[in-house]
């Protein structure tokens, strides 16, 4: 079996911290322009026919934030003044202030950034789906910002073969592994943000499993007449059902890929592997 490297990246570009009050803080990362191939190749391991046909992206400047956001973050934009809905301030099954938020749903992800924005008059919103899966390669081509593969030892995934949702009764059938990643780990919940201590080249952290992350855009079933200038991809057809990425602690490996697509009903918030992360667009950013 070929060996497959994983590669740790610490780096950290420019940055700035949005403080939400009570010693709580966001972290915002700056992203640099640059063109990059969006989707997968027809050769890599599990892909979808969603993730085709591979398309030239080109990218403007913008922060995103280093981690999910978290359960304390949450609380502190759901006590912010409302918008055009209510939030409910405690909706994780998984308890932890440092805990990614889930149970969360697309229509709530948008309530957050409209609160946050009218808090600290900057323009804060869920990724596009060509700006999450950028930040996520940060100059890489492989299936994981790491490598070719992936292990438990940086990222939180389900290591085993699951065949129960619920993550009290669980049963197993061989093993689920993708290139030479090792099975046999599934934590079955959340972790701390930042846990593994592994960023990309762009300095984020968790882009892979831990909590799927809504992104702006409609689901669209592949690549055909995509944007190639990072911008949402709005239509009539299928705004019902909005596009998640970066794979879960619920999710097999191969649902954690750069490339891997994935989508839910705007409205749902029954889902304890789903949360979010934002994005910052600032004027005359270099």
């Amino acid at each position: 079996m070929t060996q497959f490297a994983i590669h740790q990246q610490t780096k950290i570009n420019r940055r700035f911290f949005e403080d939400l009050g009570n010693d709580i803080r966001l972290e915002m990362v700056l992203i640099p322009s640059g063109t990059f191939l969006m989707g997968s190749p027809d050769d890599e391991l599990e892909r979808r026919d969603s993730e085709g046909p591979q398309h030239l992206v080109t990218m403007p400047t913008f922060f995103m934030g280093r981690y999910p956001i978290t359960q304390e973050q949450w609380r502190a934009v759901a006590v912010m003044s409302r918008v055009e809905r209510d939030l409910d301030p405690a909706p994780s099954e998984f308890k932890g202030d440092m805990h990614p938020v889930e149970r969360v749903s697309w229509e709530d992800a948008m309530e957050f950034c409209a609160r946050l924005s009218a808090f600290t008059g900057r323009s804060y919103s869920l990724p596009s789906e060509a700006e999450w899966e950028y930040a996520c390669r940060a100059g890489t081509t492989t299936p994981f910002h790491f490598g070719e593969t992936i292990s438990p030892k940086v990222a939180n995934y389900d290591g085993n073969y699951l065949y129960a949702r619920n993550p009290e009764v669980v049963r197993y059938d061989g093993s689920s592994t993708y290139g030479d990643a090792s099975p046999k780990t599934y934590r079955k919940k959340t972790t701390l943000v930042g846990y593994f201590g592994v960023s990309n080249a762009f300095g984020l952290c968790d882009m892979h499993g831990n909590v799927c992350e809504w992104c702006l855009d409609p689901w669209h079933d592949n690549y055909e007449g995509a944007p190639m200038d990072g911008s949402v991809w709005n239509s009539d057809e299928q705004k019902d059902i909005r596009v998640l990425r970066g794979g879960s602690w619920l999710n097999k490996p191969r649902s954690c890929r750069s490339a891997n697509r994935d989508y839910v009903n705007p409205a749902s918030h029954y889902d304890y592997n789903v949360g979010f992360r934002i994005v910052c667009h600032i004027r005359g950013t270099p």
